[in-house]
């Protein structure tokens, strides 16, 4: 079965990005983080079933993090 992929950008509040990192990248569905320089603080790389299960895991699980102030999903394209 084919899993789909997305990559999540999250914007978090100043001094919390360490704590917000180790909680999002101990997340199961999550098979990559990096913390980055620049317009955004944190990356993660998440499988799913779905582009449907991937939003709903971002809006239940990752957005809910403490210090997450902002998400942007990138679906990747499936050709």
């Amino acid at each position: 079965m084919h899993m789909s992929t997305g990559y999540v950008l999250l914007d978090v509040e100043p001094g919390t990005e360490y704590s917000v990192f180790e909680k999002a990248s101990s997340l199961p569905f999550v098979s990559d983080a990096q913390v980055l320089f620049g317009d955004h603080d944190i990356i993660l790389k998440i499988e799913a079933e779905s582009m449907g299960e991937i939003a709903k895991l971002v809006v239940d699980s990752v957005r809910s993090i403490q210090g997450v102030t902002n998400t942007k999903t990138l679906a990747c394209a499936e050709i």
